[in-house]
Order: structure tokens, then sequence, then C-alpha cells
């Protein structure tokens, strides 16, 4: 086969389709697009949850002079302020409990220091008192979702207000993120299905459009790939294009929306590198290329009959 000629039968095909060509690179482009975003996103979520696995805590908050006040909210305080004999007792269960790998213990006074920290510029900084505080023990799982295990060994117990997991104050940005996840795949589905077709039907003009040349190919005994191979490479050109620019939207996105603007305004997360970006973009190419070559394929099977 001579490389020129299949490349002169390329820019014909290109040259003749130019207006759906570019219409099947849009749609490749845009496809790929949400397949790397949807691949990206589940790096995020994975990524999250890994770091947050490691940082989340149960704590363990006692009654104070004001939770015996609303006996409705904390009924287990009834009684009065937490001793420090019922603090001590917890603290001790805690640290027989195989699920719990380590205790830390707050005080009130500990507390304001640590908000003071953590919240410099909140207007509720000066006014803040160790009366605003519970004692608390905060415990570090083995693994977290083994939560309810620990809580259900504290909760009820005398002292104790209440316990709290702080993964729940997670679920619902991670239920967010994968309900996201899932939106991104549908739309993907739907503009696969939108670039098959432009696929298809840009195959199938080419193909009646250039009847005489394949007609001509034939006679003089051209093998089905040798005729087939120009349309075959020309939609696999157009995925091709299609996914350098899905790659190049997918960089240009985490850059701006991550980099410059997430980033900066959310501290809490540890966002992605670019190591998931750059290892994503190889794949939309041959994703783009092996579905337009199958498709290309597909359709001369049936309207090209040599």
């Amino acid at each position: 086969m001579r490389a020129q000629f299949v490349m002169a039968e390329i820019w014909i095909g290109l040259r003749r389709n130019l207006t759906m060509t570019i219409a099947v690179i849009v749609s490749v482009a845009l496809s790929l697009s949400l397949v790397g975003a949807a691949m990206l996103l589940n790096s995020q979520v994975n990524q999250m949850k890994g770091y947050w696995g490691d940082k989340v805590e149960v704590s363990i908050y006692f009654c104070n002079k004001s939770d015996q006040k609303d006996v409705k909210t904390t009924p287990n305080c009834a009684s009065g302020e937490a001793t420090q004999a019922q603090i001590d007792t917890v603290h001790g269960q805690l640290d027989k409990n195989p699920l719990v790998q380590k205790v830390y213990t707050e005080t009130p006074d500990q507390a304001v220091v640590n908000f003071k920290k953590q919240f410099p510029d909140s207007p509720l900084a000066p006014y803040v008192t160790a009366s605003s505080f519970n004692n608390s023990l905060r415990v570090k799982l083995t693994n977290p979702a083994l939560y309810q295990e620990v809580a259900s060994q504290v909760e009820g117990q005398p002292g104790v207000a209440k316990v709290d997991d702080q993964s729940a104050v997670l679920k619902p940005l991670f239920n967010l993120m994968n309900t996201a996840q899932w939106v991104a795949l549908a739309i993907m589905v739907i503009m696969f299905g939108v670039t098959l077709l432009l696929i298809v039907n840009t195959v199938r003009v080419s193909a009646f459009s250039r009847k005489r040349e394949t007609g001509i190919m034939r006679l003089v005994g051209a093998s089905n790939f040798y005729v087939q191979m120009p349309f075959i490479a020309e939609a696999a050109f157009a995925a091709a294009v299609g996914a350098v620019l899905a790659s190049g939207m997918i960089a240009v996105g985490k850059y701006v929306l991550i980099d410059m603007v997430l980033k900066k305004q959310i501290t809490l997360i540890s966002f992605i590198g670019w190591g998931p970006v750059i290892s994503v973009m190889p794949l939309l190419v041959v994703i783009g290329v092996g579905m337009s070559a199958l498709a290309a394929v597909l359709t001369l099977q049936k309207y090209l009959k040599v």
C-alpha cells in the first residue's frame, strides 16, 4: 500500500465533507471531555475519601452547666455537669476498645484556644469563653466505617451529652459528587450516541461520494482493507483531533476551575494534581480513535460492498 495514495484519499474525503468532519470533531471533543471529567471526578472523590478517611474522628462531648438547663436536647445531662471520674471511665473504656487507635482529650480552655486559632477572623472570637464549650474526647478509629460500634459503647453513659461522627458532615458532599459523576456519565452516553451517528453518516456520505473511485479500485483487484483504509483513517483522524481538543479543554478546566478558583477558596479539600489529568489524556485519544475506527468499519461493511 502506498502511503502517499492513502493520504491523498484521506485529504479528499476530509475536504469533500468538511462541515460534517468539523461536526464530528466537535462532538468527539465534547464527548471525550465529559469522559475525562467523569474519570477525574472519580479520582477526586477517591482522593477525598482517602484523605479524610485518615482524619475523620469521633467526638464525645460531656455535660456542662448549660446542658443541664436544656434537658430536652441533652436528657443524659439532667444530673448536672460531668465529673472527672465519669470522663475517666469513658476514656478508660475507649482505651481498651480494639477499634480505637488513639484518644485525645480537649478541655474547655483548650477548645477556646483551638477555636481562636482556627477562626481568628470570626466575629465571635472575642466573646468565646471556656463556658461555651464542653469537655470532650476526640477518638481516632482504626476503621471510620465502624463508628457506630464505638458510639454505641459510650452513648447514654453518665456524663455523656452527645457523640458526633465527623464523617456524617462529609457524606452530603460525597453524595453530591457521586451524583455529579452519574450525571456526567449520562450526558457522556448521550454525546457518544450523537457522535457515533455523525461518524456513521460522515463515512456513509464519503463512501457514496467516491463510488466511482472505489469501483475502479475493486476492478483492479484492490483488497477490502486497501479500499476501506482511507475512510477508516478519516474517521480516526477526526477523532484524534477531537481527543486533542478534549485534552486541552480538560487541562484548561483543571487550571482555571481547580488551581485558580477552588484551591484558593476551599482549603479543607485536597484537590487532585496534574498527574491524573496527564494520565487521562492518552486514554481519551485511544477511546476516541478506537470508537471512530470501529464505527467506520461497521458502517463500511454495510454501505461499501467490495
